[in-house]
C-alpha cells in the first residue's frame, strides 16, 4: 500500500487529502469536504492531467510572444511532447485570443489557443 498527501483543487474548499492506494485503487481519502476530493484524488493518482500554458513567437506584433493554452488538460506524460510542438511553433500578427494555434498539439486531443489578441 502507498500514501500521499495532496490539496484538492475541485472547488474552492482546498481540502488536504491523505490517500492511501495501491497499484490500481484507491483505498482510503481523508480529508474530502465532498465527493469530489475522491474523484479528484482518484484521477491524479492514476490518470493525472493539466493545462498546458506557454508562449509561441510572433511575428509583425508589438510584442514577440504570444500566450497560449491548450483548449483541455493534457495527460502529464504527453506534457513534455506538447511543449516540444510549442517550441516550434511561429504565427504572424494579427491574432484574436481565442484563435486555434494547433489543432490536436501532440496528438493529445487538445487544441492550443490563443489567450490574447495582438495586432
Amino acid at each position: 500500500m502507498k500514501k500521499k498527501a495532496l490539496i484538492c483543487i475541485s472547488c474552492p474548499l482546498g481540502c488536504g487529502l491523505d490517500i492511501q492506494f495501491d497499484q490500481s485503487h484507491i483505498i482510503k481519502v481523508d480529508g474530502a469536504g465532498c465527493k469530489r476530493g475522491e474523484k479528484y484524488a482518484a484521477k491524479e493518482i492514476f490518470h493525472p492531467e493539466r493545462v498546458v500554458t506557454s508562449t509561441v513567437k510572433i511575428c509583425g506584433a508589438s510584442i514577440g510572444f504570444l500566450p497560449v493554452k491548450t483548449s483541455t488538460s493534457v495527460s502529464k506524460k504527453l506534457m513534455f511532447e506538447v511543449m516540444a510542438e510549442i517550441y516550434k511553433l511561429k504565427v504572424i500578427a494579427p491574432i484574436k485570443m481565442g484563435d486555434v494555434i494547433c489543432k490536436n498539439i501532440a496528438d493529445s486531443k487538445a487544441d492550443l489557443i490563443a489567450t490574447r489578441s495582438l495586432d
